[in-house]
This record gives C-alpha cells, structure tokens and sequence, in this order.
C-alpha cells in the first residue's frame, strides 16, 4: 500500500472518518521522491534510532522502518493512532507514543534504545515550527541531527547570513547549534490538502563543538533577542536593558571590541554576538 498516494490517503480518511485538523496543521505529503530524499538525508542504518515528529498516516515511519533499527514515531492527535497501528501493521520495530513532541523527554527514549546513533525526522506544523526546533535544541538533544520539513520562509530564515533581510534572531539561535543544509524545496501541489505556502526540508547537524565560547550562555541569547526585538535600532540602543550597564557602557564595549555602536543586529555574526555578551557578562 502506497501510503503517500491521494487515493490511499481518501480511502484512509472515508475509513475512519478521518477530519484533517486545521488547528494542527495537518497537511499529508504525497510525493515519493521528497520522501525518499528525507530519509536519505538521514543517513540511517540498522543500529540507528529515528524519533518522528507528527507522523500523520505513517508515510515516513514506514520509509524510516525500512533502514533504521528502531523508529518512535510521537504524534500528538489520538484520532490517527487506530490509523497508525493499521497502516504500520507488519513492522516490529516501530513505537507509535500518544504524546505533545514539546511534553515529551526525547533523550529518556534516547537513553533507553540503546542505540549507536539517533536522527530526528519530521513534517513540523507551521504554526509550531519554531518552538520545537528551539525546543530540542535548548533541551541538549543528543540528535546526531535534525531533518524536518517547514514553510519555506522559516527555512530561508534559518538558512540566512548575516546581513541579509530574512536573517534574525532564528537563524543566529539555529547556527549557534547546528550547522544548516537545504535537503529539498517543497512545492506546495505535494501535500493533501495543499497549504497556501511553499516547504523545505532542512538538516540540521547538531554540533558536538559549540562555535563561539561563552561565559554565559543566557547572556548571548538575552543579546540575541534584545538586538533582533527592536532590530531598527542601532546596536546602542538596542541592547540597553540586558544587563545593568548604560549606553555610555554599552557603547564603551561595543568599540573595546572593535564594533560600530551604530550596527545594527542583522550585520551581526554569531562570533560578534558572542564578543558582546562575553563583555557584557565580565562588566556585570
């Protein structure tokens, strides 16, 4: 059964009576060679884990079952776990969990495979995106990388340089994490029912090494958002209220390490961020 054919997935809902959920941006993809490059991407063989992120009808978990030595598949809607177990019937090494991805402890599940290496795969909701991908991360998943479909202006935001209009706050947070590859872009005529917007896959390879060192941590990310929250304002200006310093500190700061006081955040690289909030960190 070709579960990513229109017609399986009409069968699949007159079956069971099947509604699509619009609050959960349940949107199924059809197209075999997206999928084939997905699980390429992931590179997983048969002593590998491979968490799933929203499942849907069980597309990816099958092509994923397929290589890997064991997939936890969490979806977050009840109504499409009967569809899951029926759809996924034959596969011994599949767990389909019942669970909000962003409740659950993917690095207990991690721990507990007792696998060699694990690789994250998903078709994330639009409305969510960002909040698990900032949520795995944040957490320290130990993902040897992340590979997920998104809306294409938040995968071009991710992927951004600085300097550029779509780099901000996401893409400074995402590459302080991981290193970005664009796996695919994703028409939007390939999902039922087809959204209003086009898709990209990207991989995320989670680094063992962070690029930058920090004195603390809280303090880059409170930069980050201070510089990106009002990012029309030069840099002076922007990141007053981090810490307890001045503009005259601030801009004291910014030119001790060589940095116009007039930039503004989207000029800024992650080294650069990591200069600020180090200084920023030692004159508290």
């Amino acid at each position: 059964m070709k579960l990513y054919s229109p017609s399986t997935i009409r069968e699949i809902k007159e079956k069971y009576g099947f509604r699509l959920s619009k609050s959960l941006g349940q949107n199924f993809l059809t197209d075999k060679n997206i999928i084939d490059k997905i699980v390429d991407a992931a590179d997983i063989g048969e002593e590998d884990l491979v968490i799933e992120i929203g499942p849907g009808i069980g597309v990816l978990t099958a092509e994923a079952a397929e290589r890997a030595g064991r997939v936890v598949a969490v979806e977050i809607d009840k109504n499409l776990i009967p569809i899951l177990k029926d759809t996924l019937v034959g596969y011994t090494n599949i767990q389909v969990i019942n669970e909000d991805v962003l409740k659950t402890d993917l690095n207990r599940i991690i721990a507990e495979s007792g696998c060699k290496r694990t690789v994250i795969i998903g078709n994330l909701p639009y409305y969510i995106t960002t909040p698990i991908i900032m949520g795995l991360l944040e957490k320290g998943i130990e993902a040897d990388s992340i590979i997920v479909m998104m809306q294409k202006e938040v995968a071009d935001r991710i992927r951004s340089a600085p300097g550029s209009k779509t780099y901000g706050a996401i893409s400074a947070a995402v590459q302080y994490y991981c290193t970005v590859e664009l796996v695919a872009s994703v028409p939007k005529e390939v999902f039922v029912p087809a959204p209003k917007v086009d898709s990209a896959v990207l991989k995320l390879n989670v680094r063992k090494d962070k690029p930058v060192r920090l004195d603390d941590e809280k303090m880059f990310f409170r930069c980050i958002k201070a510089g990106f929250g009002q990012r029309r304002k030069t840099l002076a200006n922007s990141l007053q209220g981090v810490g307890s310093m001045d503009k005259e500190e601030i801009t004291e700061c910014l030119h001790a390490l060589g940095i116009d006081e007039k930039r503004r955040a989207e000029t800024l690289s992650v080294e650069e961020f990591a200069e600020i909030a180090n200084c920023f960190s030692r004159r508290e």
